[in-house]
């Protein structure tokens, strides 16, 4: 007869925490791997995946039957993931090779580990958006460098539009950051630059703010001229030496533009330095008799220069039939500028200076 033998309450004990021993055990092997696969990723970055990709993945050229290893996309099933995140790492990799940084891939085996580089080197190889494969990608991450920041952050940006403008819209640190881009895109994008102009042209309240800011920026140039140089130009187009005073006054108003921050509104204070300083010239010239006529001599010859170049354009060479064109009071009004031309002509003989030789001939 075969008796069962009941096992005693201490050998259950003992059987228990055996258990639980080996499942202890067990879980501090599971903690010991992940924590030597999170101070690889640590240390390595993603380095650490680009390997994987690199050892598991046959290089172009080679056929499955040359090597062990899988295609791209064979990989990226085995791993739940698209072909073009796995030919990211696999391009970062192959370019990292080409730099002597890595082994190539004809190097490394399935299961293979190598020296790899610290993680930081990893973002300057890999990029997280296929776009940054493109042309337009890659010049947008040679940008994207030079200016100090991550690509992935500039390559977001180009691939949505529609949230750029939006926050150019919201925000005006955003706007003011578009045109400043904008402006240091103008030199070398003339097609933008033609487009930009054509946008100006069509909207009012840009051509009156173009025509204003220009105004504003030549009556800076005229103050600042008298600093820079000492000289001014009168009404009547003399450059003529700028007293100290006028100089000293005109020194003040450009000290107080050139202080003005970038965002301030110039318009106000350039038109008070250009009315004050315009006062000062013409102080100037009616407080010296000599420059007063002078400056006289030079309105007047401005005006006849301006009258000769319309008379001059001023002929009936291309009408065919002048009754087309006669009206009465065409004759009128130039009937009345010969006797204000004829007046002058009298006025300025009376105070020519007679010469010997034109004295002696009349008299003869």
């Amino acid at each position: 007869m075969t008796v069962a033998i009941v096992p005693s309450q201490e050998d259950a004990a003992s059987h228990d925490d055996a258990a639980s021993t080996e499942a202890t055990a067990d879980a501090a092997a599971l903690i010991a791997e992940d924590a030597r696969d999170f101070g690889v990723y640590a240390r390595t970055g993603g380095w650490a995946f680009g390997l994987k990709v690199a050892r598991s993945v046959r290089p172009g050229g080679q056929s499955a039957g040359e090597t062990p290893k899988v295609s791209a996309k064979e990989f990226a099933e085995l791993a739940g993931c698209s072909a073009d995140r796995v030919m990211r790492y696999y391009k970062a990799w192959d370019k990292a090779a080409d730099d002597g940084m890595v082994p190539h891939f004809e190097a490394l085996s399935p299961g293979m580990d190598v020296d790899l580089p610290d993680a930081d080197v990893w973002l300057s190889y890999y990029t997280a958006r296929s776009s940054a494969l493109t042309q337009r990608g890659e010049a947008i991450t040679q940008a994207a460098e030079a200016e100090g920041i991550r690509p992935t952050k500039a390559l977001e940006v180009a691939e949505n539009p529609t949230a750029l403008r939006a926050a150019i819209l919201a925000d005006p640190g955003t706007a003011e950051a578009a045109r400043k881009a904008l402006m240091d895109r103008l030199d070398e994008d003339p097609a933008l630059r033609t487009e930009l102009v054509r946008d100006i042209a069509r909207t009012d309240d840009l051509k009156k703010a173009v025509a204003a800011e220009s105004k504003a920026g030549d009556r800076v140039d005229y103050v600042r001229q008298i600093v820079e140089k000492g000289q001014v130009k009168t009404d009547a187009g003399q450059m003529i030496d700028a007293p100290a005073e006028l100089r000293e006054e005109a020194e003040r108003h450009l000290s107080l533009i050139d202080e003005l921050d970038d965002g301030e509104e110039s318009g106000e204070w350039a038109r008070e330095a250009y009315d004050t300083v315009r006062d000062l010239v013409a102080q100037t010239v009616q407080s010296d008799p000599e420059l007063r006529v002078q400056e006289r001599r030079a309105k007047f010859y401005s005006s006849l220069q301006k009258a000769t170049k319309v008379f001059e354009e001023l002929t009936f060479d291309d009408v065919d039939d002048i009754d087309d064109i006669y009206e009465d009071d065409m004759v009128k009004r130039l009937e009345d500028l010969q006797q204000a031309i004829g007046a002058c002509i009298t006025a300025l003989r009376t105070a020519m200076p007679v010469r010997p030789e034109v004295d002696q001939d009349a008299r003869a």
